[in-house]
């Protein structure tokens, strides 16, 4: 092959479409959801290549109409989980030592597909089995996918033409080797796109593969995994095993040759998984890689200096779209007593103009929550708040799960600033706001560090600076990804990578060179010209030393 040194310039971010009414993309998307609405799949396992069934199924049902059954999918079991494992090996032998370039083609590749032949199918997918609109849609399944991709091609290329310094009579170099064994990747629901970077991220990189994608997000995923096959991913780097975590995880977090997992999903998994590995720690062939991104209970702090519609605006975009159901949603709010009433009336304005039903419908703002689970765990919070004396609910609070699993965008007033819907992740359309002084703007930034165990968004309104950079300072462990004058939500691959600390994961930082780094295993090579040929040095040759 071509042995000439190659580098893969800065790409520009992927255009999301508008989708608006009368376009050609509007009249292609919709018919490609009339389509997929018409018809039911079977999701078969991947192993090496090879579609396995195993007859154990599952359903993959609309949230907005969850008697709707979208696909049907196959569940993998241990002998099916450990043919994975051994699948992934046996194509890490050759995948590893493949030039960089060429694996970089392959997923370049995969980008073009999805921009240019399956960017409708995909959108679709989203939106009917996840319970996304277009433009969450867009953004996600199709722009940050092809994003994540076209980054990484030319983060590889920076990582890998950085070699160290060679002096006169030898030569340095650093082969980036990928990690000794298969990684273990765990998909969720809510973002198509980080599926695919979980599982392409140490794949780009040299290692194979197995891959546990989150059951409620098989539609698109199962499309993803065609895509990969048909952008020339050799059989074996990624293998398609849905089924039971808990089973899954069991054996592939407690095999010897796990190199490393690549997560996203909730802190309590992400603590077992930690644990299960450290339990097992002498077992290994070598030390895992844990590359997490977990929950977040992220905060909207106020200064008395904000713009009452701006503040507004991004409450409603940050704490709804999508239903809520972004690790970055707006989840709690802290607003001065004097800017309240402004801002609560033009909170009130948004919230009445927000539309909430099925995603095929263009004007619908707000969609179903995911899952039976995720729909009473959520009503649940809204139960305590209804019931507590420390707290109203001020807009919204009903929720119906006959056809979907609808739940109305809901904004809490807290008394309390501990009150349970300030602390703890919901995960939904749910938006707690406490009222503090305006005298205690410094107080409020500590307690609003001190209230939550997760680091992951957080922004800050003002308009006056020496604030904004005292929020700055006072907020800097409690979020990875901080805003100012900017709603806590919409990190773009390439401009704000992504990742938190604290409870929120190892701030590996998706979208950069940084989560690249987690899965190269670097080698140093030293070649020396001329070796010596004597042990002693000059200094020895010298008469007092009896040489």
């Amino acid at each position: 092959m071509n042995n000439a040194q190659f580098y893969f310039d800065r790409p520009g971010n992927e255009p999301a479409f508008a989708y608006t009414e009368g376009t050609a993309e509007r009249q292609n998307l919709e018919r490609e959801l009339a389509r997929m609405s018409k018809q039911q799949v079977e999701i078969p396992l991947i192993i090496g290549g090879k579609e396995v069934r195993t007859g154990k199924t599952g359903t993959v049902v609309m949230p907005h109409d969850h008697q709707h059954v979208l696909a049907t999918y196959h569940k993998a079991g241990e002998k099916e989980v450990r043919m994975a494992i051994e699948a992934a090996l046996e194509a890490h032998k050759q995948w590893a030592i493949m030039s960089w370039v060429e694996r970089v083609s392959i997923t370049l590749k995969v980008a073009e597909l999805i921009s240019k032949k399956y960017r409708y199918l995909l959108n679709a997918a989203t939106m009917l089995g996840q319970g996304k609109n277009a433009y969450q849609a867009e953004i996600d399944a199709v722009c940050e996918t092809i994003d994540f991709i076209r980054f990484n091609a030319h983060y590889v290329s920076d990582i890998y033409n950085d070699q160290p310094h060679s002096e006169t009579g030898n030569l340095n170099r650093i082969e980036y080797r990928p990690l000794e064994g298969f990684v273990f990747a765990v998909s969720p629901f809510n973002f198509t796109a980080i599926a695919s970077n979980l599982v392409l991220a140490p794949a780009v990189t040299g290692n194979t593969v197995v891959w546990k994608p989150a059951g409620t997000a098989l539609l698109s995923n199962y499309y993803l995994m065609n895509i990969f096959k048909e952008a020339g991913v050799p059989d074996g780097v990624i293998n398609f095993i849905p089924g039971s975590g808990s089973m899954i995880g069991n054996i592939a977090l407690k095999h010897k040759d796990l190199a490393g997992v690549h997560f996203t999903g909730g802190t309590n998994t992400f603590n077992h998984i930690y644990k299960t590995v450290a339990n097992h720690i002498e077992h290994f062939k070598s030390y895992p890689r844990l590359v997490g991104e977990t929950g977040g209970k992220d905060f909207v702090v106020v200064h008395p200096s904000a713009d009452a519609d701006e503040v507004a605006t991004a409450l409603v975009r940050g704490a709804f779209e999508y239903q809520g159901q972004k690790c970055s949603a707006a989840s709690r709010a802290y607003i001065p007593v004097s800017k309240w009433d402004s801002i609560k009336r033009r909170i009130n304005r948004n919230m009445k103009l927000i539309q909430q039903g099925d995603p095929k419908d263009f004007c619908n703002f707000v969609n179903a929550v995911i899952d039976d689970k995720a729909f009473d765990r959520i009503m649940g919070y809204i139960e305590k708040a209804r019931s507590s004396s420390d707290a109203e609910i001020i807009f919204g609070g009903k929720g119906d799960k006959s056809t979907g699993y609808y739940i109305e965008p809901t904004v809490i007033l807290a008394k309390d600033p501990h009150f349970i819907t300030m602390e703890e992740e919901i995960f939904g359309p749910v938006l707690t706001i406490y009222l503090y002084k305006d005298e205690d703007f410094e107080k409020t930034l500590e307690l609003c560090d001190q209230t939550s165990p997760y680091a992951l968004t957080g922004s800050i309104f003002s308009k006056d600076r020496y604030a904004t950079v005292k929020a700055c300072a006072t907020l800097r462990y409690a979020a990875g990804n901080f805003y100012m004058n900017d709603k806590p939500t919409g990190a773009v691959v390439g401009q704000q990578p992504f990742g938190g600390s604290r409870q929120s994961g190892t701030n590996d930082k998706a979208g950069s060179y940084l989560n690249l780094l987690r899965w190269i295993n670097p080698r140093t090579i030293k070649e020396t010209f001329l070796p010596p040929t004597d042990f002693r040095y000059p200094f020895m040759h010298e008469k007092k030393c009896g040489c």
